[in-house]
């Protein structure tokens, strides 16, 4: 039997570890969880009114929100993982011409679901803790937690025989197979997946790798509310650097930040508390009932490229090794599907993903000596 070993277990390594056959594959799953995003995420799917230019990333996000309805059902995703309750989108201005975009592109992702331009009382009666204000609202629209998702995953991979190791590992090659080593131990393997996020980079440098990813600190606040009817709420896009998430247990999450000076540091720090609740104020009923509220912190670390686009296959110079990275901030969205892509080619061969992203040269090249 060949042996898989994959290098993070975040969003991407967790699904894939779940979705490869480990009939045919021993797999090993690898993972020092210091500063993941995906632990420290709480995440809106809803990638279709998105403006970006890059037609292969809408692919990508629009493909992988429509997965989650088979990722819900193959892996028994609760509604207090997952749960569709619609995304609302507020706007100074705009809103007719993002319903038109919606109704365009629903043509080919039916997932958007039910679209409404909703005056300022019914957006209130959507989500009570919004001022009153127009809105548009579209019913396909999620939300998933990326710590309970980790969680959920990890129980259902040990379930299917994959040994999770959670350390930090460095990688090397000898005699055409792999060596992953920890402080203590050297496992071997035959293929290897890094879906490390920035942290990829860190990993293949030392083979001789030039890699182009950065790190970027993310930081949510997670208020612990009284609101016993949050869990059933749609999500919020506010019309600036700030979502309002409803979560579980009267859970409301304000987030993220883009912080790319920060890169690796982990600290929270009250000038995010500051940026992420001053952007979201005036959008709020009662902003003051809000902040009143205790609070936490969930900060993490995001892997970007320089064209915000993500990467993952194998090297064109070696099929042993790949690596899946560069999600962004979108990794909730991408992230799943991605791992379920990386899991159908070792299982069945398949592999067609032009649609979705630029050849892999042009994110990792072997550095000219």
């Amino acid at each position: 039997m060949q042996k898989i070993a994959i290098i993070g277990g975040g969003v991407i390594g967790i699904t894939l570890a779940n979705y490869l056959d480990t009939t045919k594959y021993d797999v090993t799953l690898f993972d020092d969880e210091t500063g993941q995003a995906t632990k420290a995420s709480a995440g809106i799917i809803s990638p279709w009114l998105s403006k970006r230019r890059n037609k292969r990333w809408y692919r990508l996000a629009r493909d992988g929100a429509a997965f989650f309805q088979k990722l819900v059902a193959d892996m028994r995703i609760s509604e207090k993982i997952y749960a569709k309750n619609g995304t609302i989108l507020l706007r100074t201005n705009g809103l007719e011409d993002l319903a038109n975009l919606a109704e365009q592109r629903k043509a080919d992702a039916p997932e958007i679901g039910e679209i409404n331009l909703l005056s300022a009382k019914q957006t209130e009666n959507k989500l009570p803790l919004l001022a009153p204000q127009e809105s548009l609202y579209i019913s396909g629209g999620a939300r998933l937690d990326g710590l309970l998702y980790l969680n959920h995953m990890k129980k259902l991979a040990k379930q299917k025989q994959v040994y999770l190791v959670q350390e930090k590992v460095t990688i090397n090659k000898e005699n055409n197979q792999w060596q992953i080593k920890t402080k203590a131990q050297q496992f071997l393997a035959d293929y290897i997946i890094l879906a490390a996020g920035p942290n990829c980079k860190t990993l293949l440098e030392p083979l001789g790798y030039q890699v182009d990813l950065r790190p970027q600190k993310g930081q949510l606040i997670v208020f612990k509310t009284q609101q016993s009817q949050s869990k059933q709420w749609p999500v919020a896009m506010l019309d600036n650097e700030a979502d309002l998430i409803p979560a579980n247990d009267g859970q409301m999450i304000i987030g993220a930040t883009h912080e790319d000076k920060a890169q690796w540091d982990l600290h929270p720090t009250s000038a995010a508390f500051e940026k992420l609740t001053s952007n979201s104020k005036d959008f709020l009923q009662t902003p003051e009932k809000l902040l009143e509220n205790s609070f936490t912190y969930r900060v993490g670390t995001r892997a970007y490229t320089s064209d915000f686009a993500p990467f993952f296959g194998s090297l064109p110079n070696d099929p042993t090794l790949f690596v899946a990275s560069g999600l962004g901030s979108s990794g909730l969205t991408t992230g799943p599907y991605i791992g379920y892509l990386l899991a159908e080619y070792f299982n069945k061969g398949n592999w067609s993903t032009e649609d979705y992203q630029k050849t892999l040269d042009n994110y990792i090249q072997p550095r000219s000596f």
